[in-house]
């Protein structure tokens, strides 16, 4: 059965990296209090204005997701990572970067309250000229 949560994700995945879990969400959350969670593409989904980033756990690895424009802005600092265009790997096997999740989901959220202020100065905008 699909976890419908993320504390029901986390509480599916191995003892061994719970508490890494755990401390991902945490720092997620403080980072992004204003962020609702669900589950979306079967792994934990952090929205603020839409998309924020997610995570999951493998064999080897957590994924952490925080968009194209997450990595990029952050890819000199996660040189020492796999990572891809929307997505870096933190091996079990080494602290997590926690400070640097931080900056990244507070660059994330920055980001969508600018994106959602344009949208809503583009519908103000709209409004007068329709009057």
């Amino acid at each position: 059965m699909e976890p419908d949560s993320i504390d029901g994700y986390i509480e599916a995945q191995p003892a061994a990296v719970r508490g890494r879990l755990h401390e991902l969400r945490a720092t997620i959350r403080a980072a992004a209090p204003d962020a609702s969670e669900k589950i979306s593409y079967r792994i934990p989904t952090f929205e603020h204005h839409g998309s924020l980033v997610h995570f999951a756990t493998f064999a080897n690895h957590i994924g952490f997701y925080p968009t194209p424009s997450g990595i990029e802005a952050f890819a000199h600092e996660l040189e020492g990572y796999t990572h891809a265009k929307g997505s870096v790997q933190f091996p079990h096997t080494e602290p997590l970067p926690l400070e640097l999740v931080q900056r990244i989901v507070r660059f994330r959220v920055a980001e969508n309250e600018e994106k959602k202020a344009r949208k809503d100065d583009a519908r103000k905008d709209d409004a007068r000229k329709a009057k």
